[in-house]
């Protein structure tokens, strides 16, 4: 732990930037580390009844399946600034124990579900045996006894004994290779309470293969009498939904449905939301307790759109105001549906996160949550770095985000300002002024124009606390916003260009695709990016943001009030520019609409990087005051 904390601080000079920049606390470099023994994983939280955060993780000496791995907690009493040594709750040598969650109950009383091997098997057989030479694969962390221990002191010591709950088979353990005389499950999420009872929930497996887990269904264990009985072992459990089988995709979707997150909501009802390989999450909601579930159904924002999400947790959470947050990916869609490999490769590019807000509405059949615009929540500088298994804590009016790339579990506190505008997003009518460089009225000016030229700061510069000269990230950002009108979609009309001689700057123009392309160069570099296909037509006002957010190096645009996605042409609406661009100031001139065959009656220049939220403001201003 002690190199860790100092790689971390040695590191923060260059995610901080220069000129006084506070570091970026979306950067997870710059979250507190959780203590581990090497592997880490599932960092999940709650808050005892003495105060402190209890944290429970899998860890190991090694990696992640290997054995040796096993179930531990840790307390803080400073919201992560600090933690206590681990406490085990099954010794490092024993067979796995893996995956665990929580449950508070209201007598203070914490309980710890997690898998254990109890029966020590040292391999598993895989559905198709002709994947490996032995047939078998001899990761074993996904399979033996689900159970339980529990704490009376707020998590600092733990029962002697474990007990084993009893998990009802359903269709997809009698068809695995044995029979399902042994049972595959793993866990992850929150148990809650709901009432008078609690449920734990809990991911069904088919068997092992390709992509590891080749199908997968969600229960729900719940316990009538968890709340109220102090004998562990007179604890009844069921396990849900009725029938035999559990929560799966959408009719015609894919074998994969797991990592099942609930919230329970203002009347009762349970939201669910999960994971595919469809290229998009499911949800479905249950209006009796978990016994029966409406048809899922892949998960849509307010606007209509399909959410985009590959093959990792996306988890939902209910906030103590009563409105909603999301994790999630924010790519996908057919380009992981219909790939030959999806099994795998779906499980790529969880960086950066994504966070969006939701909102409880009256539905037909009771409470339903309607889903903002996303915004990036978290990410690291490695491109190939794949953070998930995230828990949310609110704390004296705080949030908190934990999240693991395996190697390391951190805590980071979220920018309130951030969930706050997610939460007003659907009526958000203000244009912001924070970071306003320019605002240009050109609607009776003739084009091409020249405006004075901007300047903004460089993405990548010399540290000048470098012996060697080498360089650092300064993490600035701008965003472009513009009203225009095209009257033909041709390509090669210019709305703005900056470049001097050696194409160093600005340029956004038209393109043959029916789209407009942004690309900046420092005169060694350049990045480009298009908005999305299909959003522009002949003859319409259109409103577009330019978003270049030098943290994570992403740019996004938004074309009248929507964040592009990609829709149907391309797997990700967001594209990563060079982590070494440098400044891309160009020319001292600003030429705005050369061949220009329309109208551009507005451009707003800011000198950061907007947040979607307050994108969406700017547009519903114009739109409101055109």
């Amino acid at each position: 732990m002690a190199i860790r904390s100092l790689i971390l601080l040695c590191m923060l000079f260059s995610i901080a930037g220069v000129k006084g920049q506070e570091p970026d606390w979306r950067n997870i470099r710059n979250g507190l580390i959780i203590p581990d023994a090497t592997y880490s994983d599932q960092p999940y939280i709650v808050k005892a009844d003495d105060g402190a955060w209890l944290c429970i993780l899998t860890t190991g000496t090694g990696r992640e399946g290997q054995s040796g791995q096993y179930v531990a907690v840790t307390r803080s009493s400073d919201q992560g600034n600090s933690w206590s040594d681990l406490i085990p709750l099954e010794p490092p040598d024993g067979p796995e124990a893996s995956y665990a969650v929580l449950l508070k109950i209201p007598s203070g009383r914490i309980y710890a579900f997690y898998n254990h091997n109890t029966d020590n098997i040292r391999e598993i057989k895989l559905d198709d045996p002709d994947l490996s030479p032995a047939g078998t694969i001899r990761r074993v962390d996904s399979q033996g006894y689900f159970v339980f221990r529990y704490s009376d002191d707020h998590g600092k010591t733990w029962s002697s004994e474990r007990y084993t709950i009893p998990v009802r088979a359903f269709e997809i353990d009698r068809i695995n290779v044995y029979g399902g005389e042994i049972k595959f499950f793993w866990n992850v999420g929150k148990a809650f309470m709901l009432e008078g009872a609690g449920y734990v929930p809990l991911i069904k497996v088919g068997g092992f293969g390709e992509g590891f887990f080749t199908s997968n269904e969600g229960v729900l264990l719940r316990s009538p009498n968890i709340l109220t009985e102090k004998d562990p072992g007179k604890l009844s459990w069921e396990t849900l939904p009725d029938g035999d089988t559990g929560l799966r995709t959408p009719p015609g979707g894919g074998p994969i449905s797991a990592e099942q997150s609930y919230s329970v909501m203002s009347d009762g009802s349970i939201y669910c939301v999960y994971r595919t390989i469809d290229g998009h999450p499911v949800y479905t909601c249950s209006r009796d307790g978990g016994y029966t579930w409406d048809t899922p159904s892949y998960l849509r924002f307010a606007n209509g759109r399909l959410v985009k999400h590959p093959r990792a947790a996306n988890f939902a959470w209910r906030c103590k105001n009563g409105k909603y947050l999301y994790w999630f990916h924010n790519h996908g869609g057919r380009f992981i549906r219909e790939h030959p490999r999806r099994r795998t490769m779906a499980y790529q590019d969880r960086n950066p996160a994504w966070i969006m807000g939701g909102m409880e509405k009256d539905g037909p059949d009771g409470k339903i949550i309607e889903w903002t615009q996303p915004e990036i929540l978290l990410y690291d500088d490695d491109p190939l770095i794949r953070m998930s298994y995230p828990d949310l804590v609110e704390d004296n009016g705080n949030y908190y985000v934990t999240e693991t790339q395996k190697d390391i579990a951190r805590v980071h506190e979220i920018d309130s300002g951030l969930l706050h505008g997610l939460w007003k997003q659907f009526g958000n009518t203000q244009k912001t002024v924070d970071g306003l460089m320019v605002n240009w009225q050109l609607g009776e000016e003739g084009f091409p124009l020249q405006k004075k030229g901007i300047r903004f700061d460089p993405f990548y510069d010399r540290d000048p606390g470098r012996d060697d000269h080498g360089g650092m990230h300064i993490r600035s950002g701008f965003t472009i916003d513009i009203a225009f009108r095209l009257d033909d979609l041709g390509p090669g009309q210019t709305l703005i260009d900056t470049r001097n001689e050696s194409v160093k700057g600005l340029l956004l123009s038209t393109t043959d695709q029916n789209t407009v392309r942004f690309s900046m160069s420092d005169g060694r570099t350049t990045s480009a990016w298009d908005c999305d296909k299909g959003l522009l037509m002949e003859g319409k006002d259109h409103y577009i943001s330019v978003i270049v957010d030098g943290g994570p190096k992403i740019i996004m645009f938004m074309v009248d009030g929507i964040l592009n996605d990609g829709g149907d042409e391309r797997q990700f609406g967001w594209g990563r520019f060079n982590p070494y661009l440098q400044d891309v100031n160009g020319r001292g001139k600003w030429t705005l609409g050369y061949n220009l065959r329309g109208e551009i009656p507005m451009i707003t220049v800011y000198n950061r990087a907007l947040r979607v939220s307050e994108a969406i403001g700017n547009y519903n201003f114009h739109i409101n005051n055109k």
